[in-house]
């Protein structure tokens, strides 16, 4: 089941299943947050939930999305409660990048850099015996719900940065119960999006770099994450050309790590079970355009699709004025 979050002409907001290009709104919740919390209260799943309160109101998610009306599948009417965190170093990408990565963590240890060290590490220990804990994964914290982008919303770099770049993912979507269990309402396609040249300096810049906005959705896809995703992400020219396109993939299958035990690094954790709090967690990449060498520029768009993800993330990339401030002491 995929659900979106919408926008009517009237700025109502609704929440509804998307099949095709249709909308079937779910009648009684107007957000997947109210949703979520009424599944958990009932003991039921968030698809049985949805499903059972489907009516009869529909609309096109073309239009929708035409309007700028679409909403990111996931939010919070108070941003400081959801948290926007990632892990990396965790994909094996296509085979010809398995075999490279392979080679270049092979040999001695104490050779390697601290990245490939790491890379390593979740490839003899990411995919540990179920409840059992593996290996910890890289992990950094990106920001709060106010970064999060829905698509056809401008992602925006701050003037300072020295590169905007994507990096197409999968991410999990969460919800705190009152009793502080995370609950996993399901998984959205995103833009990770990142300052690559500022994290190339040196990799003690990597939490400079991912202090930025991200892309995430349309859909929220419910249940269990396919082992195989497949997708493919593209730059477009301020004219709508494709100026770069590569297929990536992701699932478990492509994967160092699995699904539970990144999840278990990141929720082990008190401060990341606050009864109510959001959590959108992304969970790495293996493709990116600034590998091949693209420099993205303000005005040109970013698309990351999947087919079991319906509809694809679009976003333009802005560039916003920085407000630095004087600190003044009292």
């Amino acid at each position: 089941m995929l659900l979106v979050q919408f926008i009517t002409e009237s700025q109502e907001r609704r929440i509804g299943i998307l099949h095709d290009n249709t909308i079937r709104v779910v009648n009684g919740y107007a957000t997947t947050l109210a949703l979520a919390r009424a599944a958990i209260a009932a003991g039921a799943g968030l698809a049985q939930l949805a499903d059972a309160a489907a009516g009869s109101e529909h609309y096109h998610y073309d239009d929708l999305a035409a309007s700028g009306r679409i909403l990111a599948p996931l939010d919070h009417p108070d941003p400081a409660h959801c948290y926007v965190t990632g892990t990396g170093l965790t994909h094996l990408g296509s085979a010809d990048t398995r075999d490279a990565m392979h080679k270049k963590i092979g040999g001695d240890v104490d050779s390697l850099s601290d990245s490939m060290k790491m890379f390593r590490m979740g490839v003899e220990g990411g995919k540990p015996a179920p409840g059992s804990a593996g290996v910890q994964p890289e992990w950094f914290y990106k920001g709060d719900g106010s970064i999060v982008r829905a698509s056809g919303q401008d992602i925006e770099m701050p003037d300072f940065a020295l590169d905007g770049g994507e990096e197409p993912e999968i991410a999990g979507l969460y919800l705190i119960g009152d009793d502080g269990q995370p609950y996993r309402l399901g998984y959205a396609i995103g833009n990770e999006f990142s300052d690559h040249v500022t994290e190339r300096q040196n990799y003690l810049y990597l939490a400079h770099s991912k202090l930025r906005n991200c892309g995430l959705g349309p859909a929220l896809l419910v249940g269990e994450l396919p082992s195989h995703v497949s997708g493919t992400s593209r730059i477009l020219d301020r004219e709508g050309r494709v100026r770069w396109e590569k297929a990536f993939v992701s699932g478990e299958q492509n994967m160092s790590h699995s699904i539970e035990n990144l999840e278990y690094h990141h929720f082990k954790y008190g401060l990341f079970k606050r009864p109510g709090d959001v959590h959108v967690h992304f969970f790495g990449t293996a493709t990116l355009s600034f590998a091949d060498g693209v420099s993205v520029q303000a005005g040109e768009s970013f698309e990351v699709a999947s087919p079991q993800f319906g509809p694809a993330l679009r976003n333009r990339l802005a560039v916003g004025a920085t407000g630095f401030a004087k600190v003044k002491a009292l």
